[in-house]
């Protein structure tokens, strides 16, 4: 079975959805295929196809326009297929679609998998014209965010698609509320973790046990409810807590200055980090020296970093909100906190803070179980192959 994949760009090393996505379905006789808007040169686990770039020398523009129609010459058929499916209104705005999109025209696939529902936009049709079925994965921004501020974006996308994946239950309900039809099969795969290779890779450092270490991986983006996590560290000081709160992720310097003025304006510069980006070893090192992991997005489609956090038995909190009540179960591998209700978080974080030795490790232990046994690279794996070998 041929499947391709449609990416911004390669995964990273550390982007292990994609990774052992890919390993998985080709230790089943799967061929996989990338296509993306560039490619890295360290990238070799499977064939990447790179498409058209927008060049701004008109004469290599003309040029690279006039070897792609070449190319595409035996494969007009699908070209005017796709015509008569889209009925464009403008023909040279079509003609630019065809260029842009020539490598999956010239495609063999049984499945045309977009890896966010927001890349199948303007390429629709595509799996149809091609002779593919067509699948799109649900992940957070392209769900949660990007139809509320282009309503009706998905129409076409769910007039054509013929299996979703999502991350989570939460997400694949709220594609419904925005369009998606109720029959359309739907699969849930979650992100998959291996936890004794993140063990490994995370080891022990030693660190001022007379503080309590709380960490947050979030880039500085406003649904990652950094404000709420300033107003609970606020609260933790204003009750006498000794802490030291590390904040992992990047953003514009507009976006930074905003949340370090606002921890300046709360007293909070010695207890609060902002630490910026850090490669996945340098997160997971100082991830699995910490005490509790901390997440007040204003939504999450499930958060990748809050799996791993519980799979290195980290003492975890959430707002109860998106995908994260399938993430963590309350009470039992970590606690989920009334959304944006810091007085709340901040008092539940001092509650859990006074637990025995016993009571943390029971809890600590229980996530970690429950990653290795529900979020499992191999589980994940599998799910994939049933994803394309079902009948629909």
């Amino acid at each position: 079975m041929k499947i391709g994949i449609v990416l911004a760009q390669p995964p990273g090393y550390s982007e292990t959805f994609f990774n052992s996505k890919i390993n998985g379905l080709q230790a089943q006789g799967f061929e996989v295929t990338l296509f993306c808007q560039q490619n890295r040169s360290d990238f070799t686990a499977c064939q990447v196809k790179t498409f058209p770039a927008k060049k701004r020398n008109p004469i290599t523009l003309a040029f690279s326009f006039l070897t792609t129609y070449i190319s595409l010459l035996p494969y007009l058929r699908r070209i005017v297929k796709w015509y008569r499916l889209e009925k464009p209104s403008n023909f040279i705005k079509f003609l630019k679609r065809v260029y842009l999109n020539a490598p999956l025209l010239k495609a063999d696939l049984d499945w045309l998998h977009f890896g966010f529902t927001t890349m199948a936009l303007g390429k629709e049709a595509l799996a149809k014209v091609i002779g593919a079925q067509m699948a799109v994965s649900f992940r957070g921004y392209d769900i949660n965010v990007y139809p509320k501020k282009h309503p009706s974006c998905y129409i076409k996308v769910w007039k054509h698609v013929d299996r979703v994946h999502a991350i989570s239950n939460y997400l694949v309900k709220e594609a419904q509320k925005v369009g998606l039809h109720k029959s359309t099969s739907s699969h849930i795969i979650t992100p998959a973790v291996n936890v004794n290779k993140l063990q490994e890779l995370a080891p022990v450092t030693k660190i001022n046990k007379s503080k309590l270490r709380l960490i947050t991986i979030a880039r500085m983006s406003w649904i990652k409810g950094l404000d709420f996590l300033i107003e609970t560290a606020s609260q933790l000081k204003e009750k006498g807590v000794d802490f030291e709160w590390l904040i992992i992720g990047d953003g514009g310097n507009q976006e930074k200055e905003r949340y370090l003025f606002h921890a300046y304006e709360k007293n909070l510069t010695g207890e609060l980090k902002f630490i910026g980006k850090k490669s996945h070893q340098e997160t997971l090192t100082l991830l699995y020296s910490s005490d509790m992991y901390v997440q007040t997005s204003y939504n999450e489609g499930f958060c990748n970093a809050v799996l791993e956090a519980q799979a290195l038995g980290k003492l975890c909190f959430a707002f109860d909100v998106g995908g994260l009540p399938e993430n963590i179960i309350h009470k039992r591998t970590g606690w989920l906190v009334k959304a944006f209700d810091t007085i709340q978080l901040a008092e539940k974080i001092i509650v859990v803070s006074q637990l025995s030795v016993e009571e943390k490790y029971a809890i600590s232990t229980q996530a970690i179980e429950r990653v290795q046994t529900e979020f499992n690279i191999e589980k994940q794996q599998q799910a994939f192959v049933n994803f394309y070998q079902l009948p629909l």
